[in-house]
């Protein structure tokens, strides 16, 4: 868990940083705070969340035990699900009722989809080509994405060699993310792209589930909790200063929680955000 033990130097002899304006250690307040409420709801934690006045992440919180190339980890296609197939099937219920709801530019225009972090699937509802126009899937392994028939093209890139999307301003009015936002190194400067890459009025929608590759997670993951990673997701939206309030629901079956820990092996929440432009 986040440690409350810090080292605080001097930047003279006479003058000792205030701890309170630590922006780590206001994040760790937080954390702390999330965990004292045992009856805290996945919506409950971004209602009116206190955030560190500055980004409060270092280097060492995006850091991965394996930091060799992710090229390589990726390199061998898995045409299989990573979260349980009940997880699964809740997300794409969950997106068969958000969907439609998001016009594109126009009222009579079909909403266009970008699914980051993508492979062979985008858990899109089988009839989503009925509601939505244009969807491209942006991921790390060609022969997964071949595969996926949910989308009408996908591009192959390396989000934390390059977090540049190679897309222009305003061109999707929906950005999925599922159950991969824990693998991102610099997710800041990937949710600014995704705010810039989004229609006026266009939403993320970023799915979190209590499972990794925890060599590839970044450590701050494998440290904190299930509630915590939705404050943490909240969080890379609210730091962008690119996107209105965030919000998160748990949409998993039979919730089923032990502090700030989910019990739920189907557990699934999504955290999401409307870009403010």
């Amino acid at each position: 868990r986040v440690s409350l033990l810090y080292t605080f130097g001097f930047a003279s002899s006479f003058n000792i940083p205030n701890p309170l304006t630590n922006p780590r250690f206001q994040l760790s307040t937080q954390f702390v705070a999330l965990k004292a409420k045992g009856t805290i709801g996945v919506e409950d934690v971004l209602k009116s969340p206190k955030w560190p006045d500055e980004w409060p992440f270092s280097e060492a919180d995006l850091r991965r035990q394996d930091e060799s190339d992710d090229g390589i980890f990726y390199s061998m296609p898995r045409f299989c699900y990573h979260v349980d197939e009940k997880a699964v099937a809740a997300l794409t219920e969950y997106y068969a009722a958000e969907f439609p709801k998001l016009s594109g530019s126009s009222k009579n225009e079909k909403p266009s989809v970008l699914d980051l972090c993508a492979s062979h699937v985008s858990h899109f509802p089988t009839d989503v080509a009925d509601y939505t126009g244009k969807r491209v899937a942006l991921g790390m392994n060609e022969e997964e994405l071949k595969e996926n028939n949910q989308v009408d093209e996908f591009v192959v890139q390396d989000l934390n060699t390059n977090p540049v999307l190679p897309f222009p301003d305003n061109s999707f009015d929906i950005v999925t993310n599922a159950v991969s936002i824990d693998y991102l190194t610099k997710p800041l400067e990937i949710c600014k792209e995704v705010a810039r890459v989004l229609k006026p009025g266009g939403t993320a929608m970023f799915a979190l589930s209590n499972r990794c590759f925890p060599t590839k997670a970044i450590g701050l993951w494998l440290q904190t909790n299930d509630l915590e990673h939705v404050f943490i997701v909240g969080s890379y939206f609210h730091y962008t200063g690119m996107f209105q309030p965030p919000s998160a629901v748990e949409v998993g079956p039979n919730p089923s929680w032990v502090g700030g820990q989910s019990q739920n092996i189907a557990y699934l929440s999504v955290v999401r955000a409307t870009v403010d432009k």
